[in-house]
């Protein structure tokens, strides 16, 4: 569990970035934050690794003040995946994930052992271990940074929006291999993003942030659609002027689902109780 205790953070240019932000973050579940630029998600994420430190306020993770940890030692038992994977070039890619551990005392053998084994987690063909970096596509590097961020078997995974940078259909397959790597794994996941479709798809719980960090909804997606807490909320889900309505009707003989403007966003499939 982390709990964020009246969390503030000003950058010595004077720019408050967050303001007296508390918010308690369950285990093992995905909570996502999400909102526009310069709403302070980005830094509420690095502040539970102390990438950045807050101004005021205290951190827990469990029952540990993170204030107290040494930042070097906490950071390598946290999972960070970032947009653009932050691979290092001159490193394969056994080698890129086998990093941390190497660090931390495990012998290479064994990291790059391990290193294999989450190659096969992420769905990478091992036959890309000895490739670099620039070798891959985009799609594949960010697998390889998932895989890195996952090499301490750490029990909190920290995700920078790490799917912004790949196009659409790579972004759709690398939200999907991450809900099948959570219901196998069970991270305490922190993922942040500013686009709403995608942090309903991954979040158990999804916090919608504006300027300063201040929460206007924090819930289920469920709980947020179906009942959105002011306009500014059914405005930045889509639920103001009926633009996430639904609806169903039959085309060349199929039932599909018809959104607002009265475009095809999905085809239902006919379950066994359906008559001939």
């Amino acid at each position: 569990m982390i709990s964020f205790e009246r969390v503030s953070k000003t950058f010595p240019d004077g720019t408050r970035a967050v303001d007296d932000f508390s918010l308690v973050i369950p285990s093992r579940q995905t909570t996502v934050f999400v909102g526009s630029s310069g709403c302070g998600k980005m830094t509420i994420l690095r502040m539970i690794n102390r990438m950045v430190d807050p101004s005021s306020g205290s951190i827990h993770i469990d029952d540990d003040d993170i204030s107290t940890l040494d930042p070097v030692t906490l950071r390598r038992r946290i999972g960070y995946v970032m947009q653009n994977s932050g691979l290092l070039p001159h490193r394969t890619v056994i080698d890129n994930v086998a990093t941390v551990p190497m660090l931390t005392g495990v012998k290479k053998k064994a990291a790059h052992a391990a290193a294999l084994e989450l190659l096969d987690t992420v769905g990478l063909d091992r036959a890309l271990a000895n490739r670099y970096p620039a070798q891959l596509s985009g799609g594949q590097q960010q697998r390889v940074g998932v895989a890195r961020g996952l090499a301490v078997d750490p029990n909190i995974l920290l995700m920078d929006e790490p799917f912004g940078a790949v196009d659409p259909i790579v972004r759709r397959e690398l939200q999907q291999e991450l809900l099948r790597i959570q219901s196998k794994l069970a991270k305490t996941i922190v993922f942040v993003t500013h686009d709403i479709d995608e942090a309903f798809l991954l979040g158990d719980n999804v916090v919608i942030l504006r300027r300063g960090g201040a929460i206007v909804q924090a819930g289920t997606p469920d709980e947020i659609l179906t009942n959105p807490a002011d306009d500014f909320v059914a405005d930045f889900v889509g639920a103001d002027e009926g633009k996430r309505d639904l609806s169903l009707r039959t085309e060349n003989g199929r039932r599909v689902v018809v959104d607002a403007t009265g475009r095809i966003a999905g085809v239902l499939r006919p379950s066994e109780s359906d008559p001939a």
